[in-house]
This record gives C-alpha cells, structure tokens and sequence, in this order.
C-alpha cells in the first residue's frame, strides 16, 4: 500500500461537515487554557490554598458535569446547531470575566459558568459526528477529531508557558476568542444534522432511559474512574511537580509533550488497533494512565515526568477514540445526544472528584500515596473493562455493530466490540 493509499484509507470518505467540525474543534483547542491553568491562576494570581484552588477547580467539574445533560437534552429536543451555537458563544464570555474577577466567592462561580456554558456544545458536536459517519468508520472519525483537538492543544501550549510567566489572564482572553471563532464557523457552514422525524422525549423520560441501559451505565461508571486518574493533571500533577521545581513553563512542555505525542502516535497507531477488541484496549488504555502517574511516585525528577506523560499519552491514543465511537454505536438515534450528554458527565464528574480526592490526598498524605493509589485504580478498572465486555459485545450485536474481526473480513474497520 502506498502512502497516498494509506492517507485516503485515514481520511476519505467523510462527509463536508464531519471536517468542518474538525476544523472548528482544531480552532477552539488552539487556546482551551481554563482546565490546564485555573490551578496555578488560582494559587499563584488570587492567593488561595492548594485545598481552597481544589474545591474551586471541582466547581468547574460540577458545570461540565451539569453542562452534559443539559447540552444533550437540548441537542436532542432543540437541534445539534442551536445547542452548539449556545454553548460556545455563552462559553467565550464567562471565560473572558474569570480573567478579570478577583472575589473568591465570584471566581468559584464563574468557574462553574465557564464549564456549564462552555460545555454545552460537545454533546452535540459528538451527536452531530455520529448523524453524519456511518458506524463503520466512525471509530475512524472520532480519531481524526481527538487527533484535531490534540494538533491544537499541542500548538497552543507551545506558548502559553512563556505567556503564563507574564499573564494567565491573557490565557484567557485567548480562550475566549477562540471559542467565540468556533461559533462563527458553525453560523456560516454547519447545518442541522439532526434526523428528521424522530420522536422528541420529554426531557426527564430521556435521561431515565439513558440511565436504563446496563451495559451503557456499566460504561459510565468505568469511564468515569479512569478519567478520576487521567484528570490529576488538572490540579495535583503541576502542584506536585512545583514542589519538586518544576515552574509553569516546564509543566507546559510537559502537556505539549502530551499533545505533540498523540499527534504523531494517532496516525501510526490508529491502523493498528482497529482489527483490536475495544474492551481490551479500554483495559490497556486506563492501565497506561494508572502507569502513567504512578511512576510519579518514584521520585521528582524530570525524566521521570516525561515517561509518566508518554506513558498516559500511549493511553489516550488506545482507549479514547473507541470510547468515543462506543457511546455513538450504543446510542438509539433519537437519543444521541442525551447518551453523548452522559458521556460528556463522566469528564464533569471526573473533573469534579479529580481534584478534590487529589488535592487531600497530596496535602495530606503526600505524592506517592497520591499516585500509587492511581496505579492501583488504573489495574482495577483494566479488570473491569474486561469484565464488563460480554454484556455489551451482546448489546452491540442486537444493534447490528460489527466486531472489529468481523468488519476486517469485509474490509472496514468498525467501532467498538
């Protein structure tokens, strides 16, 4: 096979407004900065506590949490298009007034309204992914959309250190804008996707059925651990790592290491795994998160940082796209966005418990507890994946989804078994 044969296998195929919205997620990711640096801003710009920048930034986890079924309710009653439009547009301003508020009373609030807006449009952007990319490649698309939203990340972190030496308020603003440029793509060329003639469910009856689907749930609450462990580089991770002398500037070399890594893996990687069972690389993919941080509890050196980011980094690129496609393939089609809505809850809620079970148990017991308790989460969610897998590889068959040997056979690479 050629490398032309190899880029058309990767990317053809997919509709105009699948890459649309890849384009709009690579712009917005250009300066998502609020996750990555509400901690430091917190503690070094404000003066709080590393307890008191916790329970602010779980504040921020509590409105991507709320943002989830909202945002999917609405995707599904309302229209992918108007929800994404509303979230992104309320998102920009209520970053844009964290930049500048000093109360703390105020700045925990806008934490949480920065989530709780700005997180509004992901269930319907994964939604709209899933309206638009047949199930067979959408493993495929939900790559090229984690692979955008890491080119971005990777691209701005490059210089936010330098400028969160000087402002993290700038960081921001920057922030902002983007989102803001996001929502003018959408006004000029994304319609609506939604399928038309599908029942509309009252908002309460939606969820519940959500919330029946065992194998689903079982998913969730899998999904929701290994994001507790993946999430410490939200507070603990730089705060441990300033403690050892590692500044702002390193800590963004770091996660640009993060980024710069799965956009050079995906690529490469992505081929390979597909004729992969998605339970095991589910089980691999939290096990290298566990493994990840755990090394952290060796020592406080850089070297042993940057094998901790390329250990989670190998994780992402494993586990998240097939995640991503699972949640699509579960999902009956006039219920997509309230099932990507709860997917969306499990990054609030790990958003939320991240920091709080991570700034205790550092103030209180101290980094290698801290993160040889990850490790240990890490191998019993691997367990659990694989336990959890029959249930759904039967679920999925009921639905017509294609196990990854199956669709080999018949030369496509399906979604998650």
């Amino acid at each position: 096979m050629t490398h032309r044969d190899r880029f058309r296998a990767a990317v053809g195929g997919l509709p105009p407004v699948f890459w649309t919205l890849w384009t709009g997620m690579l712009l917005n990711r250009l300066a998502s900065f609020v996750a990555t640096f509400l901690a430091l801003y917190l503690t070094q710009e404000r003066g709080f506590t590393i307890a008191e920048a916790g329970r602010v930034v779980a504040l921020y986890g509590v409105g991507i949490t709320v943002a989830g079924p909202i945002g999917g309710s609405l995707a599904d009653r309302v229209g992918r298009r108007f929800t994404m439009l509303l979230g992104l547009v309320l998102g920009s301003a209520s970053v844009a007034a964290l930049g500048f508020t000093r109360d703390p009373t105020a700045l925990a609030f806008l934490a949480f309204l920065a989530a709780a807006t700005g997180e509004l449009y992901r269930p319907a952007v994964n939604a709209a992914v899933a309206d638009v990319v047949p199930p067979a490649d959408r493993r495929r698309a939900f790559g090229l959309i984690y692979w955008a939203v890491n080119l971005g990340w990777a691209l701005g972190l490059a210089f936010a250190g330098v400028v969160a030496q000087r402002s993290i308020v700038a960081l921001f603003l920057l922030d902002a804008a983007t989102t803001l440029a996001f929502a003018f793509v959408i006004v000029a060329r994304v319609p609506e996707t939604r399928p038309a003639g599908l029942p509309r469910h009252p908002p309460l009856e939606g969820l519940l059925r959500v919330f029946k689907d065992g194998p689903y749930v079982a998913f969730l609450f899998l999904n929701l651990a290994a994001l507790v462990v993946f999430t410490q580089f939200q507070l603990a991770a730089p705060l441990d790592m300033a403690a050892h002398g590692v500044g702002p500037s390193t800590f963004s070399f770091l996660m640009a290491l993060n980024g710069v890594g799965v956009v050079l893996l995906q690529p490469t990687l992505a081929p390979q795994l597909r004729r992969f069972d998605g339970a095991h690389l589910l089980a691999a993919s939290v096990l290298l998160f566990g493994l990840g941080f755990g090394v952290n509890a060796l020592g406080g050196s850089l070297p042993l940082y940057v094998l901790g980011v390329v250990l989670w980094t190998v994780g992402e690129v494993v586990g998240f796209p097939v995640a991503s496609a699972l949640v699509s393939d579960l999902a009956p089609p006039e219920l997509r966005g309230r099932y990507q809505g709860a997917f969306s809850m499990t990054w609030g809620l790990a958003f939320t418990l991240s920091p709080i079970f991570g700034g205790e148990l550092l103030e209180r017991f101290g980094g290698p507890t801290l993160w040889l308790s990850c490790l240990g989460v890490g191998g019993a969610v691997a367990i659990g994946h694989l336990l959890a897998a029959p249930p759904r590889r039967r679920r999925l068959a009921a639905l017509g989804v294609a196990a990854p040997d199956e669709a080999e056979a018949s030369g496509a690479a399906a979604p998650e078994a």
